[in-house]
């Protein structure tokens, strides 16, 4: 009962919109939604003006999507070209492109389904109404004819769905869009009463995306294509409404095609079966397995009993006597001892005495900076706290000792001023012992001449060296545009920093104290990154040199086209396409290399290994220089793998050269070589059971075009 309806509602809908929009040379009208329980609105321009123009300030939903940016096809100026599309009871938002936009028209018209919008966007929304109204399919098989699942991870299904996804393949690959891209999309189910958020990536995987999940009082599931969006977002929700943490407890990557997750996550928010019309949200992958946080911890609620602890009295001399040492690794020892067991009074209380000692003098101001950025950077078990709520505490207390850095128009005298948008005019050389600037970014553009990354580099010719980063939102290039001679410098980044990180940097030192965003490290020349946490799409790509330590992953295609000497020690894995296209040379002879180590931090603060140090099916493709040293104790990895790469003995000299950035990388993030990496299942290994090499396949192309050169000399030409 009610399909017919919905399919008189859609044929309607296909009427009127061929009357007034697509058969006219001028677009009079066309319908913005049809569906049930679920709006489409457009305009020409920003979000948030749809917002003030349609006064939904104040209107109530379970789920919104949203998109910001012109179409790359269709009548770009006109708002039925807009985003979102929608089938009947869903709507679709497209980030990418794809070539096979006619052959998708083709196959929609087979089915008498004719694009009248002339996006690619249009006919992605219409291939999923007519795979869920028309064939009935489940989600899974939707996903699977969009993305179909291909290569070595394909071979991991079981042969069950193996045979399944081959008669969807064999009826719908000619259909399916062929990347890249990324879809988010809004579904209700009328039948079955729940909505639906669904986020969907190729298998190219060469737009970002990320995910994100907030569990407790209330819960909340967001999908974007940058990791700043969702901070964004959180930060204002919790600024309206404390239930909400301005931190995910959790964000997370897609693997598009991925065996063991599909590459797509579906958060459903239906009845919670108490009888009173309340709602829960699950979040599963493409295949239902759940996708939970820790439901034994608790976010943090600010009421006055859990702000003053039992023992307080014995928290001040303890920081105070902690400061007071000239090595303060005791403390930050004891520090993460007793967070496990720390209430949230408690941890509230170091937080706030580190912040009152740090207004005691620029020496205790540098020592508080430091624990509390340790303990934001390092992983521990949090016991029943989440870690998100632990997160914002002390982000909270960093950002308000940055805030209380004397300015420019001040008279106070020390190593720290502190500069923001109001006050950018003011911006002066470095006097008496001024040394370390502190920028606040939250008003700054995220881009353009007045951008915060073009202060920095007005900052370093007045002779500035030292800079603090906080209150990030996505602002782009940091460290960027800065020349030669940086050796000296360092920028420690805080809170949510933009695309292009570090990219082009010659010599400086950027500290990341978070995840980081997409692009890093471009054309990187030399000089050190480090981040605390993950990064996301094309890192560092065509990087010719530089130090670089990642604490947790990569997302898709890191140092593709890199070459000369990059060095970089990855913690975690990627979701594929690692090095490709890989010309840094022979490691052994001061060319470049990644160490992978496959690892993460489980919820105790554990370190412990990920099912594949490597899941995808293109490790160093189309390598032509450098190495992979492979963390693969179990070898995993497989030659099927590898697509241009070849496994190798780990010599003596390979484990001398990558044994001092593994000491490094001990020294940054607690991750030791003798207990963490060559100890396996709690037995010590050698390097040479523990770490495997894979070197670049010589190409018959270049071996004949290094014969020719050594034959007939460097100004050969092939006839």
């Amino acid at each position: 009962a009610g399909k017919a309806e919905d399919e008189f509602i859609y044929q309607n809908t296909i009427r009127l919109n061929q009357k007034f929009y697509a058969s006219l040379g001028e677009q009079q009208a066309f319908v913005l939604s049809h569906g049930r329980n679920i709006m489409v609105l457009k305009i020409v321009g920003y979000a948030e003006q749809v917002a003030q123009y349609y006064l939904l300030e104040d209107f109530k939903a379970h789920g919104w999507i949203a998109h910001q940016r012109y179409p790359t096809k269709g009548r770009v100026w006109h708002p039925g070209g807009a985003h979102p599309f929608s089938g009947l009871d869903e709507a679709l938002v497209h980030n990418g492109d794809f070539a096979n936009y006619h052959a998708v028209s083709e196959y929609l018209k087979q089915h008498n389904i004719f694009p009248q919008f002339l996006t690619d966007t249009e006919v992605s929304v219409l291939l999923l109404d007519l795979f869920n109204r028309t064939f009935e399919y489940p989600m899974e098989y939707i996903i699977e004819a969009l993305a179909p699942t291909s290569e070595y991870d394909f071979d991991l299904l079981p042969p069950e769905k193996q045979k399944i996804y081959r008669y969807i393949q064999s009826a719908h690959m000619h259909a399916s869009p062929d990347g890249p891209w990324f879809f988010i999309i809004a579904r209700n189910n009328p039948y079955e009463n729940y909505f639906q958020l669904i986020g969907i990536t190729d298998t190219s995987m060469l737009r970002p995306q990320v995910f994100a999940l907030q569990e407790g009082d209330v819960q909340i599931g967001l999908i974007c294509s940058e990791k700043q969006a969702i901070d964004a977002t959180l930060q204002t929700l919790a600024a309206e409404d404390s239930r909400f943490c301005p931190i995910a407890d959790k964000y997370w990557n897609a693997r598009g095609g991925s065996a063991t997750d599909g590459g797509a996550f579906i958060f459903t928010v239906k009845d919670a079966g108490n009888g009173d019309g309340s709602k829960e949200l699950v979040c599963t992958n493409k295949f239902g397995d759940v996708v939970r946080t820790p439901s034994e911890q608790k976010h943090f609620a600010r009421t006055p009993e859990i702000l003053t602890p039992a023992d307080a009295e014995s928290i001040t001399p303890a920081v105070s006597r902690g400061l007071a040492s000239d090595d303060i690794a005791i403390f930050l020892k004891d520090c993460l001892w007793n967070m496990s067991t720390w209430s949230y009074a408690d941890l509230n209380r170091v937080c706030r005495e580190l912040t009152s000692q740090a207004g005691r003098g620029d020496e205790k101001k540098a020592k508080a900076i430091a624990a509390l950025t340790f303990l934001n950077d390092r992983r521990y078990s949090t016991g029943a706290k989440k870690r998100s709520s632990v997160l914002g505490i002390i982000r909270n207390s960093l950002t308000a000792i940055f805030d209380a850095s004397p300015g420019f128009n001040g008279k106070t005298f020390g190593k720290y001023r502190s500069i923001d948008w109001e006050s950018r005019n003011l911006l002066q050389p470095p006097g008496g012992d001024e040394s370390i600037l502190v920028i606040n970014a939250r008003q700054f553009p995220p881009e353009g001449e007045a951008c915060d990354a073009r202060l920095i580099c007005a900052a370093f010719r007045m002779g500035w060296k030292r800079f603090i980063c906080y209150g990030y939102k996505g602002q782009r290039f940091c460290g960027c545009g800065l020349s030669k001679d940086t050796d000296d410098v360092r920028i420690d980044v805080y809170d949510s920093s933009g695309d292009y990180l570090a990219s082009g940097i010659d010599g400086l030192k950027i500290y990341v104290h978070g995840n980081a965003q997409d692009q890093l490290g471009q054309i990187m020349k030399r000089g050190k990154l480090v981040v605390y946490g993950d990064v996301g799409q094309t890192f560092m790509y065509g990087a010719k040199g530089g130090e670089v330590y990642v604490m947790g992953n990569a997302a898709g295609r890191p140092l593709i086209n890199a070459v000369g000497s990059p060095r970089v020690v990855i913690n975690g894995t990627c979701l594929d396409y690692l090095a490709e296209s890989f010309m840094a040379g022979d490691p052994l002879k001061g060319g470049g290399f990644v160490v992978l180590n496959g690892i993460e931090f489980n919820e105790a603060g554990k370190i412990v290994d990920q099912a594949t140090p490597y899941p995808g099916s293109n490790l160093f493709s189309l390598a032509s220089g450098g190495a992979i040293y492979l963390r693969d104790s179990f070898g995993k990895v497989v030659n099927d793998q590898l697509n241009g790469g070849r496994f190798v003995d780990l010599s003596p000299a390979d484990w001398k050269l990558i044994r001092p950035y593994l000491e490094e990388n001990e020294r940054l993030f607690g991750i030791t070589i003798e207990k963490d990496l060559l100890t396996v299942n709690g037995q010590k290994k050698e390097y040479n059971r523990v770490y495997r090499k894979v070197q670049a396949v010589q190409l018959d192309v270049l071996a004949k075009a290094s014969a020719a050169v050594e034959e007939w000399g460097e100004d050969w030409q092939e006839e």
